[in-house]
């Protein structure tokens, strides 16, 4: 079983960034085949439902998830939604990727107001691809980071859970 974490931020200094970081090592220390999709470092086009799907580096990428049984995305929240790179890889990548696969996600937001942010795109991707979504994600906000460190111990605690709970749906649905 194959599983990937995506770092959905294009901010070098992001916080998605550190609780996508922290829940990769935690698979990687659990022996899990893990890969690392950083989308700072892979730059894609905008999604145009046409050329773009030619584009080399969304070849790449989607190779690299259509390998994985689940996925971890690790999304910041602006304006009370995801990240417009986040979701442009799920329009760039579409039903290949996404259909009959474990997603999670780990979100940092300015404020605990947004929380229920995530909820959008966990409904399309399981109406529109049939993504299995964990019922558990790791929201945080400014006061769990402290000079570029996660250091809300609740939210570590999550992300071991979001980790383990992936492991686990993934073993399941590929039994």
């Amino acid at each position: 079983m194959k599983l990937a974490v995506v770092s959905c931020s294009l901010d070098p200094d992001s916080r998605s960034r550190l609780l996508a970081s922290r829940a990769h090592e935690l698979l990687r220390a659990q022996g899990a085949d893990v890969d690392w999709v950083d989308l700072a470092d892979i730059p894609l086009p905008l999604c145009d439902g046409g050329a773009c799907y030619g584009n080399e580096n969304v070849r790449a990428v989607k190779t690299r998830l259509r390998e994985a049984s689940g996925i971890l995305m690790g999304v910041p929240i602006y304006n009370f939604d995801i990240s417009s790179a986040a979701k442009n890889l799920i329009e760039l990548t579409g039903r290949d990727v996404w259909t009959g696969k474990v997603a999670g996600f780990l979100c940092a937001a300015g404020g605990r107001g947004s929380y229920m942010s995530i909820m959008q795109i966990a409904a399309s991707l399981m109406l529109d691809f049939r993504t299995v979504i964990i019922p558990r994600f790791v929201y945080a906000t400014g006061h769990d980071f402290t000079d570029g460190r996660i250091t809300g111990e609740d939210v570590l605690t999550r992300i071991e859970g979001l980790t383990a709970d992936l492991v686990r749906f993934t073993n399941a649905l590929c039994a």
